[in-house]
């Protein structure tokens, strides 16, 4: 895993988003990985009033979804919540998680969005450039863009679109489940993005992945 130092945490909300404008243009929405043998989840949580960042990064054996390693690192909150800036808030915490991994994954589900985004760059894609790991984006709700209904079969998807551009799918995870929202973050097209989703779906409506680094994210 290789990571770079590409730009300063403790900026603005301002400095924030010119960070963001640049850095998308890194952003590769191309299947550019092997085999994928290891999986991870991210997900973050908060303790203390939200002062304390508490990053979870949880590695699944692919395609069996056994937990192989599993990393909790706890931070102080420095930037506050803005929408659209959630990776200012969560990713250094995050990234100290990906450093102390024993086992390094070939692909990162995270619980936030990838390209479906004001600016084309959520945490996922914001993730995957500084880690040098493909990532996707698994969200829980909708940042940006529109879509149809998504019809109610496992597997099923409509494509969710901003200013005439195809961002993303939301994707029905089980039947009778509210949709997932999925995008690329980086190094992943959609149509992979999709395929590792559903088949790190079992029973729930979260892929294995997410619900375990939920748990630790979350500590129960």
């Amino acid at each position: 895993m290789k990571q770079g130092e590409i730009h300063r945490w403790g900026v603005s909300p301002r400095e924030a988003i010119a960070i963001q404008q640049r850095l998308r243009e890194l952003v590769r929405l191309e299947d550019c990985f092997d085999e994928v043998k290891r999986v991870a989840g991210v997900d973050v949580g908060f303790e203390q009033g939200n002062t304390v960042t508490r990053a979870a990064v949880a590695v699944l054996e692919f395609p069996g979804l056994e937990l192989v390693d599993q990393s909790i690192v706890r931070q102080p909150t420095r930037f506050p919540y803005v929408p659209g800036l959630l990776s200012f808030r969560e990713a250094p915490a995050v990234l100290e998680a990906l450093r102390q991994l024993r086992e390094s994954p070939d692909l990162l589900l995270v619980d936030g969005q990838g390209i479906a985004h004001p600016r084309r760059f959520g945490i996922a894609c914001h993730l995957g450039v500084l880690s040098g790991i493909p990532s996707i984006g698994v969200a829980k709700s909708r940042l940006v863009g529109h879509h149809e209904e998504v019809p109610d079969e496992r597997g099923r998807w409509v494509p969710l679109e901003d200013k005439g551009e195809i961002i993303g799918a939301v994707l029905r995870s089980r039947k009778g489940v509210r949709p997932l929202y999925v995008s690329p973050g980086h190094c992943v097209t959609l149509a992979t993005a999709i395929e590792y989703v559903m088949a790190c779906v079992t029973r729930y409506r979260l892929p294995e992945t997410t619900r375990w680094a939920h748990r630790l994210a979350s500590g129960t």
